[in-house]
């Protein structure tokens, strides 16, 4: 049965940044417009406390549920699941490290700019909680604006080409999902995500729909080859964007394939797994080999996110319990480990003003607690045991072998890829020769204290990661559950013949 809370809490968290954004233009001077949106950050966490009553099942749990427009059966519907709750938390957690760490690099209109993260946070929130496929359209869509806004208007020199790249690919992307959103209110009968979940749709339609999501999805993860947007908005935008672009955007996609893909169109994504595997596996190998080869520290960190995030829709599309939870495990750790990559390029960035390896070479020497973090940080990103991106990473890596031995030795190299630019990188900061003497400071008790964050995470989901086992697990068995059941009643309905090519593939079948 579903948990029923008595306080609309999900609510709270989706209106509380929006009221802020609001009064900020109320608020007088930078620095009580900081202390404020600090504040309020801090208040949001504080109302989620009770989220920390998520029982251990496989249910939607904090329902709010009230017509919206009932002459076209849209609802006000929101609940969190094992599959949503991690994301709803990490969202919580990265807006106050964004404040903190933007605290002194944002001098032009930094009323503006707290307001896109607070507008950002509440979109954001929205997308992991809406049960309504409207609702989530429209949270999916509000995201946008702000995320433009923080590279096109704070961003570098190259920040118009940037935000108008990530406009345009992401609004292709959403159109798409539009069109499906649309289908299934046409085929399902109504617009909400579970009762569409109890729906089993016929496989020509499930085909057109999964075509038309996955291409949204894997714009926004983003897929090879997909993903040439992603560098150049992390390069353009400041620091707080690229950590929510890294943390939490790029989950929205990864996200979509597991509440929607899998549940409502099973059948095809059985399909179509060949190919999404190919992809994922192309997206960690080129995602490896392109960052290798990167002189912009920034763009580095960009690139090794396609290769993360291939592992991710790797998983997913294994199709097999420890996949699917190495999955939602790399979609935390990423979060976790590539927001504090950034935050520290941020930092790096407001002492030496260059993203270029060779300008910070021998940074070490000036700033040893800032490589303590950074050495973390790095054995973490490339999955080193006790660290939390071993356990979604060995998750994922057993998930392929059970389902290939080939699919399993092809993430070998990607894996010594991600170690060999990891290691690159930081053998130059620690040991490089600086080319003039410097004057940088160490790490400020602000800067430690939006670090230290991070690297307690990376320890703690690393050496004791059974509460997020014990959260996720139920939900990830009945999604796989589901989902073999329904791809099976619909399979046995199509001819044989056409599952030999795509041209079968879309051919009329019985819908049940």
């Amino acid at each position: 049965m579903a948990l029923v809370f008595p306080f609309p809490v999900l609510s709270s968290l989706i209106v509380l940044p929006l009221l802020a954004a609001a009064a900020l233009f109320f608020i007088k001077g930078d620095g009580l417009v900081r202390k404020f949106t600090l504040a309020a950050s801090l208040l949001e966490i504080v109302l989620a406390l009770p989220l920390t009553a998520f029982r251990m099942g496989a249910d939607f749990q904090f329902v709010e549920r009230l017509s919206w427009v009932p002459q076209w059966g849209l609802q006000y519907y929101l609940a969190v699941d094992g599959i949503s709750i991690l994301m709803v938390w990490l969202t919580l957690a990265t807006l106050p490290l964004c404040v903190l760490c933007s605290w002194t690099g944002i001098a032009k209109r930094t009323k503006e700019f707290h307001f896109c993260l607070l507008v950002m946070t509440s979109a954001c929130i929205g997308v992991f909680t809406a049960m309504d496929l409207v609702l989530f359209y429209v949270f999916w869509e509000a995201m946008l604006i702000p995320m433009y806004l923080l590279i096109a208007v704070w961003g570098g020199d190259q920040r118009r080409y940037a935000s108008i790249k990530f406009f345009l690919y992401t609004l292709a992307g959403s159109t798409l999902l539009l069109v499906a959103i649309v289908a299934f209110r046409i085929e399902g009968g109504t617009f909400s995500i579970p009762e569409l979940m109890q729906r089993t749709f016929g496989f020509r339609f499930q085909i057109l729909c999964f075509l038309a999501m996955a291409l949204a999805f894997a714009i926004k993860v983003p897929m090879f080859p997909f993903h040439t947007w992603l560098p150049a908005a992390h390069v353009q935008a400041p620091a707080a964007g690229s950590v929510i672009l890294a943390a939490i955007l790029l989950k929205m996609g990864t996200y979509g394939f597991l509440r929607f893909c899998l549940p409502l169109t099973p059948a095809a994504s059985e399909y179509f797994a060949p190919m999404m595997i190919v992809v994922s596996v192309a997206s960690i190998l080129y995602g490896g080999a392109v960052a290798l080869g990167q002189s912009d520290i920034k763009k580095l960190v960009a690139y090794s996110s396609v290769g993360h995030m291939g592992f991710v829709t790797l998983g997913i599309f294994l199709f097999n319990q420890r996949g699917v939870e190495g999955a939602l495990f790399q979609m935390l750790n990423h979060g976790v480990v590539t927001g504090g990559l950034f935050m520290m390029i941020g930092a790096v960035y407001e002492r030496s003003h260059s993203r270029e390896i060779k300008k910070i070479l021998g940074l070490g020497k000036y700033m040893p607690a800032f490589m303590f973090f950074w050495g973390l940080f790095s054995l973490a990103s490339f999955g080193f045991p006790a660290t939390n991106g071993f356990v979604g990473e060995i998750l994922v890596f057993v998930g392929a072998f059970q389902h290939s031995l080939l699919v399993g030795l092809l993430l070998v190299p990607g894996a010594l890829l991600s170690t060999a630019y990891m290691f690159r990188v930081g053998l130059k900061l620690a040991w490089g020769q600086p080319s003039a003497a410097k004057e940088w400071s160490d790490l400020s008790p602000r800067e430690w204290l939006f670090l230290v964050v991070p690297a307690v995470m990376v320890f703690y989901i690393g050496l004791a990661p059974s509460l997020f086992f014990q959260m996720i697990t139920p939900s990830v068995d009945k999604l796989l559950a589901d989902y073999d059941q329904r791809r099976v009643a619909v399979l046995d309905h199509v001819p044989a013949n056409a599952l030999a090519g795509l041209a079968g593939a879309v051919a009329p079948a019985t819908k049940n």
